[in-house]
């Protein structure tokens, strides 16, 4: 039987999901990420062999995106986040064509064919006043846990939005309404609608087309697609089971898996992983945090998003000579 597994190593939370060949999942797994990528991916890989019965070497192939995709030693191909949210989006809901990811760092509005490919994108451009990070933030501070936030915000009954783009801006308008009296979930609720908001003006400028599916963790929270969904006017696709939050690490694992069958269909062997092939014969592992790494090869010229790992290539930085000193003025004639 074939196993493939997909990892989302995103700012906040790292995801893992495993696929059998059938495309059913066997197991999921997520795990905070901490700022030491590689050990969040280990720990999160071994979570999921746990919960799923599996063990390492019954995995067949291993696909990793999110910003921390570079880090995973043990991967077989890295697959650009707009690539796996947009796969996963059209496998699970063939009609979506607008997709909207908010995670801990970032918002991304994706436009998509019917063949899954990305055709426009656009990321927040404003402060982290427009993420989930924020209103993690608004929570602890109103004294709530991230799983509290959206029964919380559901008994609001007078909204309070909050105007500020900025997060440190946004966090004092909290506290004014707090001194002013107004109540905790208002103030809740009011957040996720300010979000809601610049959220749905993001999906505009890659152009709204009905078929909407809402991806990562804010998937978890009903106040906020409910907020959503008003500020849209229209519904939300939202992934059964808790995978809205597991998109991107299902798409890793979507085309891990196609993949696989390619290779099994024309003979050839399962490619070593990055571990593999970057100590071999005593090569160091290059340390690479984006796409913009220190190799030859800058970006990931890969149509179809399923990227091969490739060993890196440093740059060699040659030595120049030194300018000449200017000389004496005083000796110019001499």
């Amino acid at each position: 039987m074939i196993y493939v597994v997909g990892l989302d190593v995103g700012s906040t939370y790292t995801k893992a999901i495993a696929l059998d060949g059938d495309r059913k999942v066997v197991g999921t797994a997520v795990r905070r990420t901490g700022f030491k990528l590689a050990q969040a991916s280990e720990a999160v890989f071994e979570d999921l062999l746990a919960n799923s019965g599996l063990e390492r070497s019954d995995v067949t192939y291993v696909g990793a995106t999110g910003y921390g995709r570079y880090t995973v030693p043990y991967r077989h191909t890295q697959i650009t986040e707009l690539t796996a949210h947009a796969q996963a989006a059209v496998h699970l809901f063939p009609d979506t064509r607008t997709i909207l990811d908010i995670g801990g760092q970032d918002i991304k509005a994706i436009k998509v064919d019917g063949e899954g490919r990305v055709k426009a994108f656009r990321l927040n451009d404003k402060c982290a006043a427009g993420t989930g990070a924020f209103l993690e933030k608004t929570a602890r501070y109103l004294g709530l846990t991230t799983e509290d936030i959206g029964p919380y915000a559901l008994r609001a009954t007078s909204p309070r939005t909050i105007s500020s783009v900025c997060a440190v801006f946004a966090e004092s308008e909290v506290i004014n309404h707090l001194s002013n009296g107004v109540p905790a979930e208002d103030i809740m609720m009011g957040a996720m609608i300010s979000l809601g908001g610049r959220a749905i003006q993001l999906m505009r400028r890659v152009g709204l087309e009905p078929g909407y599916m809402l991806t990562g963790g804010m998937t978890r929270n009903e106040a906020m697609v409910t907020a959503l969904e008003q500020a849209l006017g229209a519904p939300f696709h939202v992934a059964p089971n808790g995978l809205g939050q597991l998109n991107g690490a299902y798409g890793a694992a979507f085309l891990g898996l196609r993949r696989v069958e390619k290779l099994l269909a024309q003979g050839q062997p399962i490619p070593p992983t990055a571990a593999q092939q970057g100590l071999a014969e005593g090569t160091p592992a290059v340390r690479r945090w984006s796409a913009m790494a220190a190799t030859r090869r800058r970006f990931e010229p890969c149509s179809t998003g399923e990227c091969p790992v490739t060993p890196a290539v440093p740059i060699v930085f040659h030595k120049t000579k030194s300018a000449p000193a200017a000389a004496d003025p005083e000796r110019a004639d001499a």
